[in-house]
C-alpha cells in the first residue's frame, strides 16, 4: 500500500519526466529550410527569397526559417532541383527552361517569342494560367516537387566572344551555351549557331576558355555573374522570356502541417511581388 509521501514523491518524479519529455520534442519543431538560388547576394531573386524567409520565421516565432545559399554554392539549377527531390534541399529559385526536362508541361513558357513583352508575361504568370501550370508540378507525383510561385527574369539575349551579332547569318557557326533543356539546343540550332547545354556554374570558364563562343542570359546575369568580362558583344535579341519559378521539396512539404503550408504558399505569393518590384 502506498503512503502519501511515496505518492506525492511518484507525481513529482513523473511530472519531472513529463517536462524532460517536452523540451526534446519543442526542440525537434524548429526547421531551418536550406535555399538555394545560381545568382548572387543583392539579386532581386535572391532577396525575395531571403526577405520571405525573414516573414516567415517572424509568422512562426523563430519555429521555421529559411536559409539562403546563393552564388550556386549548392551546385547548378539542375543540382538544385535534384537535392529538393531528395529533401536534400527545401527551396530552390530555378529557370522554368531548366525545370521543362522534369515538368514538360512547362516547356509551353520554353518556346521562342512566346510572349510579347514581360508585362505580357507577368499577366499569364499572375492568372490562372499560371496557377495551373504551378499545379501541374505540385500534382505529378514523380516531381517530388510543388510549385509555389513565378518570379520575372526579363528577357533573354545573344552574347558572344567574337563580333557584333547584327543579323541572324553572324550567329551561324557560334558555338552557344544555352539552358539544359533540348528545346533550346534546337532552337539555337535552328538559327544556325551550335547549341550547347551546359549548367550556369560553367559558362564564365567555357567563354574564357573557348569551349563556347556565346550564351544567352538577361542583362543583370550577364552583369552580375561577370559574364561581361569575357564576353564583349551583347546583342538584344529578346529571343526568349522565359520566368523563374520557386519550388520547394515535397518530402519536407508533407511533414509540415496544413497551416504550414498554406502560410509558406502566402508568404512564397508575397515573394513573387516583391521580386518584380525589385526586377524593375
Amino acid at each position: 500500500m502506498i503512503d502519501r509521501r511515496q505518492a506525492l514523491q511518484f507525481g513529482i518524479t513523473a511530472s519531472l519526466w513529463s517536462l524532460i519529455g517536452r523540451e526534446p520534442r519543442a526542440a525537434e519543431q524548429k526547421s531551418v529550410f536550406k535555399a538555394s538560388d545560381v545568382h548572387p547576394e543583392g539579386y532581386p531573386t535572391v532577396q525575395a527569397v531571403e526577405n520571405m524567409g525573414k516573414k516567415l520565421e517572424a509568422a512562426t516565432g523563430g519555429r521555421l526559417s529559411i536559409q539562403m545559399y546563393a552564388s550556386m554554392q549548392l551546385g547548378g539549377e539542375k543540382e538544385a532541383i535534384e537535392q529538393a527531390q531528395v529533401g536534400a534541399l527545401q527551396l530552390a529559385r530555378v529557370s522554368v527552361g531548366a525545370l521543362g526536362p522534369v515538368v514538360d508541361d512547362l516547356n509551353v513558357f520554353n518556346l521562342p517569342f512566346l510572349f510579347r513583352d514581360t508585362a505580357h508575361m507577368d499577366k499569364v504568370i499572375d492568372g490562372p494560367i499560371g496557377q495551373e501550370l504551378l499545379d501541374k508540378v505540385t500534382d505529378n507525383p514523380n516531381t517530388h516537387l510543388v510549385g509555389l510561385a513565378f518570379m520575372d527574369a526579363g528577357a533573354r539575349n545573344l552574347y558572344d566572344t567574337k563580333k557584333p551579332i547584327k543579323d541572324i547569318a553572324d550567329v551561324k557557326g557560334l558555338k552557344v551555351r544555352v539552358m539544359g533543356n533540348p528545346m533550346f539546343v534546337d532552337m539555337m540550332n535552328a538559327i544556325g549557331g551550335n547549341g550547347v547545354a551546359m549548367g550556369y556554374d560553367q559558362v564564365f570558364s567555357a567563354l574564357q576558355t573557348g569551349v563556347v563562343d556565346g550564351a544567352e542570359n538577361n542583362p543583370p546575369s550577364f552583369y552580375f555573374d561577370n559574364h561581361y568580362q569575357v564576353a564583349k558583344y551583347y546583342t538584344l535579341t529578346e529571343h526568349l522570356i522565359v520566368p523563374e519559378i520557386l519550388v520547394f521539396s515535397r518530402p519536407t512539404w508533407d511533414t509540415l502541417s496544413k497551416d504550414d503550408q498554406t502560410l509558406i504558399k502566402k508568404l512564397a505569393r508575397e515573394a513573387q511581388l516583391e521580386e518584380r518590384r525589385l526586377w524593375n
